[in-house]
């Protein structure tokens, strides 16, 4: 297999990036961070995805039109466009999953079936070939053909309703789902890959945004099912120790977590409650959770009296976990976060300025991951992809000319 020239572990590998949002392109786009040949295929008016958040709004693909999640998704990769739902475009499928190692897909059976991207499909024309694939609620089960995002398994494994308050169920902003649910994609793909050697058969690699959140929730269900707690949202608060809550300071807010009693012991001290260390209502971790609203008040009246930066320092001192409420631009402007190099800039055309992508999340000492391309103008090598099938120039203009590229 042509690999990128990266020289990272996964060198020589090709993906084929079936993809749409999150969980299926940033699977590949991890691949690719570790030297995996990524190839991105999309409708040739552009999948949805590539305009969600656009960072110019109402331009067009090149222009800025592309979004900021299109921008981090899509790093490290080729872009080729193709209709595979046309007979033509099956064809270019089977000589493209020829050439590969990998199928990443989050579609659902249907779907992959009519692409020709089933695992028998594939198979047929590389038995060794790994399908990884990404679905809603997984397969087997009474809604394994619905539809679902994020969101939607955030709701239905408690975690929306245990966040926010009692009266308002809130999901988080952030789509741990997706994101969770791509990387254990990845995971079993290197799995799959690393048995591969061992065996010389592929598999399928199956995820599901349900089967994450229920993983990432799952010691909050066994509780429910063991001590029938039947918990409410607390705001911010934990119910589990304290004070771990997020209080406001004279010029911002803070997050402070106590969790253990060598933290407690800290934090009486550095309130000057020495006697609630002999209190029965603060006698561990689950009791301080209990109590934890009189433990969030007190921090509350200290840190008011300070300033973030102030109230930092002294809890930093006593050495007790605690970080500063950002806003998105502050989290750009903080110094650590400026010195370790997290954020990329990666130039796109048409955008005011590079974008800043977020590395790989692993360093690794010796086979470091890296950041090598922007994300791909719309069939940006499509028929530099085409033509090392074999496609002649005739022939790729054919399938323009036929609306299959």
């Amino acid at each position: 297999m042509r690999g990128q020239e990266s020289g990272g572990i996964l060198e020589g590998v090709r993906v084929l990036d079936f993809g749409r949002y999150i969980a299926g392109p940033y699977c590949a786009a991890l691949l690719g961070d570790l030297g995996a040949e990524v190839i991105r295929i999309e409708r040739r008016d552009g999948s949805e995805d590539r305009f969600v958040q656009p960072i110019v709004p109402e331009a067009g693909p090149g222009e800025g039109g592309e979004g900021a999640m299109f921008l981090q998704m899509n790093r490290n990769k080729r872009g080729l466009t193709l209709d595979p739902m046309t007979e033509t475009g099956r064809g270019i499928v089977r000589r493209l999953a020829a050439t590969a190692d990998v199928v990443v897909a989050n579609l659902p059976p249907s779907t992959l079936k009519a692409m020709g991207l089933d695992y028998e499909s594939l198979t047929a024309v590389k038995p060794d070939i790994i399908l990884t694939t990404v679905s809603a609620f997984g397969h087997g089960g009474p809604y394994s053909e619905r539809t679902g995002f994020d969101g939607v398994a955030q709701s239905m494994v408690g975690a929306a309703y245990l966040t926010g308050h009692p009266d308002e169920p809130v999901k988080s902003y952030a789509p741990w789902v997706d994101f969770g649910t791509a990387s254990l994609s990845a995971f079993g793909t290197l799995a799959a890959l690393m048995e591969r050697q061992k065996s010389g058969k592929g598999q399928v690699v199956e995820g599901s945004l349900l089967s994450t959140a229920l993983a990432y929730f799952n010691f909050h269900l066994i509780e429910q099912e063991l001590r029938k707690t039947n918990r409410v949202a607390i705001g911010n608060r934990s119910p589990y120790a304290g004070p771990a809550d997020i209080v406001r300071t004279k010029d911002g807010w803070i997050l402070v977590q106590v969790i253990g009693m060598p933290l407690f012991k800290r934090w009486a001290r550095l309130m000057g409650e020495d006697h609630w260390l002999t209190d029965p209502r603060f006698k561990d971790d689950l009791s301080r959770g209990d109590h934890g609203e009189i433990l969030s008040e007190r921090t509350q009246r200290w840190a008011e009296t300070r300033t973030t930066e102030e109230a930092l320092a002294e809890l930093e001192a006593a050495r007790i976990p605690a970080g500063p409420v950002y806003s998105p631009q502050q989290a750009l402007e903080d110094r650590h976060i400026q010195e370790m190099g997290y954020l990329k800039p990666l130039p796109f055309p048409g955008l005011p300025g590079p974008a800043p992508v977020m590395e790989t999340p692993l360093r690794f000492s010796r086979t470091p991951a890296s950041l090598r391309e922007r994300a791909p103008l719309l069939g940006e090598h499509t028929d530099a992809i085409l033509g090392e099938l074999g496609y002649t120039t005739e022939e790729i203009e054919s399938f323009r000319s036929e609306g299959v590229i």
